[in-house]
């Protein structure tokens, strides 16, 4: 043989392509099956853990500007904590009955600052007085604002909106609802590098590296990364701390790297149950009750994007219209009940919970249930809550960046459903990504230069209701791609088959396919009473 040990030519089937997959192969436990209770328990913590991000990093920005103190702000962490628990729960129970853990929304946080600058608040002195009438103004818009997912969601307005979605539409909304959140991940790794950075490193290490470098009977490592790395680097982050590397940096360098600095801890009473109207009765305004129901919107449009990609991470088949719509509506039940409880913020699908049901190859639903009972239990214990509330935002920065990249790579793996040789595919999937990235630059670049958005009239309400929705990547993306997918040679056979759209004819109703009914019929024979169309 020439050559002495030329490599022999590659058999037929190892050229063909991978198949494609209904259902995401080689994840440990699926949607309907849990892990073992000790496990199920572990994991269900690390899901909590994961989610306090989230829940600490918005109302941190929120309270200080609304007048409140360290006081207010651990009853408001704890207060989202408490609703996200509950609308976990639900969401699990009657919702899509997917693994989704229900957190707070980043989009609402812009209307919720206009209402904090509001003119009838601005001659308010006492600042517990002004922190008061601004919590109950948010409560009134968005009391407001959970009606428009409530109605989209249980009329089945949306699930014939999503009917029309293809996997070529599906991909820019799915990539960006976890790319599009770039911002809070190396940025905020790079306020405490020197915490954020090992963290990255490890988890990388003991996720990636380490299964396969020593051989265990059952996955360690890479199953329970996120509590080892984090219990690591906060016990090196109290030790930098305790031996005075801060003593002398600058104010916000303390702020973002000491472990003592975020006032939760000694704000939190021992005790508390947060309970309906605690800050009062709301107060309602027609402008910022429209610039809220903007928002939600497109909180409910990120959140449809990252429902498929807890769909796929659960090892479940794409998730019906009609029971997209039924969850749709659960998550604006849930931006209702924290609305009459006062968390000054939305609800949506947490990204962060989304991309560990990756890492940990377990999507499945106790798992989150119980990470939900851990969410309630903690935030009645106020101190003890406020313990985990009190690790350094750059590490949960550096979670970020692994886990909004899962649900980027969740999306780009829908294109398997569609033709990627079709010009067509190509300049739907190019452009929406591009515009989907480049339009909210344009907003947010004008925004932090100017103080405002590009849409500047004298109401600023209607400026919400522009600059929101096109701040949003996920939002302008699927917006250019579900009108280009469904106008450019639509009535074309071959046409249907390049955007993918007939891989998901047996998901679009729930009878045609026996595995819906498996993974997202109600609990306690409540399908008879409420069927999935």
């Amino acid at each position: 043989m020439a050559g002495g040990g030329a490599a022999p030519p590659p058999k037929q089937e190892e050229l063909q392509p991978q198949p494609v997959k209904d259902q995401l192969p080689s994840v440990s436990y699926c949607i309907t099956s849990p892990p073992p209770w000790p496990e199920a328990v572990i994991l269900g913590f690390q899901h909590y853990i994961v989610m306090l991000g989230t829940s600490v990093i918005i109302p941190s920005a929120l309270v200080p500007q609304m007048g409140g103190g360290n006081e207010e702000k651990a009853r408001v962490i704890q207060t989202l904590l408490f609703v996200a628990g509950i609308n976990t729960l639900c969401q699990s129970f009657f919702g899509t009955r997917l693994p989704a853990v229900m957190g707070g929304s980043y989009t609402v946080v812009a209307p919720t600052i206009s209402i904090i600058m509001a003119s009838r608040y601005s001659n308010e002195t006492d600042p517990r007085e002004k922190f008061l009438r601004t919590m109950r103004g948010t409560q009134g818009a968005l009391i407001i604002a959970s009606t428009i997912q409530i109605i989209l969601g249980f009329s089945g307005l949306w699930r014939n909106v999503v009917r029309l979605l293809s996997p070529l539409s599906a991909v820019p909304l799915i990539s960006l609802a976890g790319f599009g959140l770039y911002e809070l991940g190396f940025p905020g790794v790079a306020k405490c590098v020197e915490i954020g950075l090992p963290e990255i490193i490890l988890m990388l290490i003991f996720s990636q590296y380490l299964p396969h470098a020593i051989r265990v009977a059952k996955p360690v490592f890479d199953r329970f990364s996120v509590i080892f790395t984090i219990a690591i680097v906060w016990l090196y982050a109290y030790i930098l701390t305790v031996s005075g590397a801060y003593k002398n940096a600058r104010t916000k360098t303390q702020m973002h790297c000491r472990v003592d600095r975020s006032g939760l801890i000694s704000g939190a009473p021992w005790i508390n149950v947060p309970y309906p109207f605690q800050w009062g009765a709301p107060t309602f305004d027609a402008g910022e009750c429209f610039a809220m129901m903007m928002a939600s919107f497109v909180a409910l449009i990120e959140s449809t994007g990252t429902f498929i990609a807890v769909s796929r991470y659960a090892s479940a088949t794409m998730i019906p219209p009609s029971v997209l719509g039924r969850g749709i509506g659960w998550q604006g039940i849930g931006t209702l009940l924290g609305a009459f409880f006062g968390t000054a913020n939305g609800t949506a699908v947490s990204v962060e919970n989304a991309g560990l049901l990756a890492l940990t190859h377990v999507g499945s639903r106790r798992v989150v249930q119980i990470s939900a009972g851990f969410m309630i239990f903690f935030s009645i214990l106020g101190k003890f809550g406020a313990i985990f509330a009190s690790i350094p935002l750059p590490i949960f920065a550096a979670l970020y960046c692994i886990f909004f990249a899962y649900i980027g790579a969740c999306g780009l793996s829908f294109l398997q459903f569609c033709n990627l040789n079709s010009f067509r595919t190509k300049f739907i999937m190019g452009f929406s990504f591009f515009m989907g990235l480049s339009v909210p630059q344009y907003f947010n670049e004008y925004t932090s230069v100017a103080g405002y958005g590009p849409v500047h009239t004298g109401a600023r309400w209607f400026n919400d209701m522009i600059n929101v929705p096109f701040s949003s990547k996920a939002f302008v993306a699927v917006l250019v791609a579900f009108f280009l997918d469904n106008t450019i040679q639509r009535r074309d056979t071959s046409v249907r088959r390049d955007r993918g759209y007939h891989w998901w004819d047996k998901f679009r109703s729930f009878k045609t396919d026996s595995r819906s009914e498996e993974f997202y019929s109600l609990p306690f024979n409540l399908n008879k009473f409420f069927p999935s169309v």
